[in-house]
């Protein structure tokens, strides 16, 4: 079995990270967040006062870019926590606040550039699968495979809701259905690499997919191209 580069791009809360997660696990990959990554910065951006709902202090956050470093780290359940400038804060990113100031931080150059960067320097050896918006179109063209996940806006919402309220969250199911599609809004019209599906990606609509059933899908595009 030769290494491949997995790229895994979609729209927020289709289920991404779960199918990449588990490619990863099943084949001995090493899985990389990118949506974690933005999160991160956003929360690095949210706890030093440069982010508020409505502003964000690009002139602040740009002398610091590089000061923060993100990583991953297999905690005791098996799965990958992030760690930010050595902190663990998977918690923290995983917030509504935090998601949605990760889709708005993620539309400023020097903010991608740096990222992009770091990610670029993840895959060098491949052997590695990422998920996120750009990884097929600009973190990795030449990525072996590429996948495209969609899913409607409310089924997105549904699942986000869901796991909101698991961790104890308090929303409700509108705002989380508006947050969707102001995320989806902002990440297909960005300037800064917009999501949109390469041309050698295979689409997924997983609407009426299990888990089970698209990881089984995954795993045999992931044959095709790795044997």
């Amino acid at each position: 079995m030769k290494k491949i580069i997995v790229a895994i791009d979609g729209l927020s809360s289709c289920g991404k990270s779960t199918m990449a997660k588990d490619l990863a696990k099943h084949v001995g990959y090493i899985y990389v967040d990118t949506g974690a990554m933005y999160r991160a910065v956003a929360l690095f951006a949210i706890k030093n006062g440069w982010m508020t709902d409505d502003y964000i202090d690009e002139v602040e956050l740009k002398r610091h870019i590089r000061n923060i470093k993100i990583n991953f780290q297999t905690n005791d359940e098996g799965t990958q926590d992030t760690y930010l400038n050595g902190e663990n804060v998977e918690k923290e990113i995983r917030s509504l606040e935090v998601g949605n100031g990760a889709s708005r931080i993620s539309t400023i150059g020097f903010v991608r550039e740096e990222l992009v960067r770091q990610q670029q320097a993840m895959g060098v050896e491949k052997g590695i699968v990422m998920d996120g918006r750009d990884i097929g179109t600009v973190v990795f063209p030449n990525a072996e495979l590429k996948i495209f996940l969609t899913s409607s806006p409310k089924i997105r919402a549904q699942r986000r809701y869901d796991e909101l309220i698991a961790k104890g969250e308090k929303v409700n199911f509108e705002e989380v259905l508006a947050n969707i599609r102001e995320r989806d809004e902002r990440d297909s019209n960005r300037k800064e690499s917009p999501l949109r599906k390469a041309e050698d990606a295979i689409e997924i609509d997983n609407s009426h997919l299990n888990i089970e059933e698209q990881n089984e899908l995954l795993r045999t595009l992931f044959r095709e191209k790795a044997f």
